[in-house]
């Protein structure tokens, strides 16, 4: 088994004892044998020495919702109300994407990704296979789910459930572990209460996780009540979603009662901040669902609408925003931001070995350039991180013990073979 010195480091380790410390991690294999101060002993011997003078070391950004093949229309449709946005451009341009599309698309968000950082993301998508298989060349950890929308004839439900169920069964733990899947009933305007209800058991059966779309825009909301009767937490809550480990994507629009039934249930939301700034869907009530007890993550939404997925930004939109919105300079402080963004994320998508660096953890970490003058003075590096950095510090990146970018290069995809093939997928789409 490969055994890794860290020396001479700086790392954020996220594990609850001290903010950060100066010294060296030890990694065997794809887990975190050790993170301490000071240097390791004489006697001790190493496969691999990596000089971490002058680098931030910290746990990889966890992105917990997206959906990546969407790197090909960013872009395309800007400065639109979501539904418009979805029925008059969005939808139209991915009934043309082919498996290679969302190939060409996926790996060019991957890449995007990884370079800026992010050792975990989030897909909801079609053709996921291309998705998965992308993954696995590329090293990055994924949770991957097919979106089922039920706007279609029985017939054509059956079939994408039957290739949700499949997907979920065939990819489940591959790529060395790094891959998990969930269900994903797109949302609850996308899709009836009867096919919600039997996605729900499927879950049930295939023991996986549900991801959906929730509370997005108040239009959903009041929607939702017009056709049901009910908001959508309580039309979930009553089509039995919460009786499966869930996380949602937005919850934009809630209400107190509704914060008391997501911690009810311990369902997971996931926070877009710049794409719910971007499409004028609102404020989450983050500080609330926090005081709640309710586990809240960060996901950049698809490269659509957002237009790009730097978890960094998101982290520091989550800081900022709430400060903003409530008056209460301390409504999101900047540890709680970037946990959201690492340690909080993978626990959102049930990733209990991802997300701090001490002993014991998956050996996903990331380092950041730090001899650079907006991390002067050293006065507090979590700090600098949420409120100075930016994804063009990040230098190396390691997931399950194995470098995928170094020096700022990415070692497992072709970068340029990767943008060519994604710009000759978006004009052929706008071709035809």
């Amino acid at each position: 088994m490969k055994k890794t010195l860290i020396a001479n480091g700086t790392f954020i380790t996220l594990d609850g004892t001290r903010p950060w410390l100066e010294g060296h991690m030890v990694i065997e294999g794809d887990r975190i044998v050790r993170v301490v101060e000071g240097s390791p002993a004489e006697d001790e011997s190493f496969d691999e020495v990596f000089d971490g003078r002058g680098k931030l070391f910290l746990p990889g950004f966890v992105n917990t919702h997206g959906h990546a093949a969407m790197s090909l229309l960013r872009g395309y449709g800007d400065d639109m109300a979501l539904q418009l946005w979805l029925q008059e451009k969005m939808w139209p341009m991915e009934a043309k994407f082919t498996a290679a599309d969302v190939a060409a698309g996926t790996r060019l968000s991957i890449l995007e990704m990884v370079k800026g950082g992010t050792t975990t993301f989030v897909d909801m998508y079609d053709h996921m296979n291309e998705v998965a298989l992308a993954v696995q060349e590329s090293g990055i950890r994924a949770s991957l789910t097919r979106g089922v929308i039920g706007l279609c004839p029985r017939d054509v439900q059956d079939a994408k459930l039957a290739e949700a169920v499949k997907f979920a069964t065939d990819w489940n733990g591959k790529a060395d572990g790094r891959i998990t899947t969930m269900l994903s009933p797109h949302a609850p305007y996308t899709c009836p209460p009867d096919y919600i209800e039997r996605i729900v058991q499927a879950a049930h059966d295939l023991d996986v996780p549900i991801h959906i779309h929730m509370s997005e825009t108040a239009r959903e909301v009041q929607d939702n009540v017009d056709q049901y009767g009910t908001r959508p937490v309580e039309h979930l809550e009553k089509l039995g979603v919460f009786a499966r480990p869930t996380l949602v994507a937005h919850g934009v629009h809630l209400t107190d009662e509704e914060i008391a039934v997501l911690k009810k249930y311990d369902v997971r939301v996931s926070h877009n901040p710049g794409s719910n700034l971007k499409l004028a869907s609102g404020f989450a009530r983050v500080p609330e669902l926090l005081k709640a007890g309710v586990l809240v993550s960060l996901g950049t939404d698809g490269p659509a609408s957002n237009n790009n997925l730097d978890m960094l930004e998101e982290i520091r939109l989550a800081a900022l925003i709430h400060k903003g919105v409530s008056g209460d300079p301390v409504a999101v402080a900047a540890e709680d931001a970037l946990r959201m963004g690492t340690l909080d994320g993978a626990r959102s998508i049930w990733l209990n070995d991802v997300g701090a660096l001490k002993a014991g953890m998956r050996a996903d970490f990331i380092a950041l350039d730090m001899d650079q003058p907006h991390y002067y003075p050293r006065t507090n590096l979590i700090s600098h991180v949420v409120y100075s950095a930016n994804t063009r510090d990040v230098t190396d990146v390691c997931v399950n013990g194995k470098w995928i970018v170094k020096a700022g290069a990415c070692l497992t995809l072709d970068e340029e073979r990767i943008k060519f093939e994604a710009q000759q997928s978006f004009e052929r789409l706008t071709s035809s």
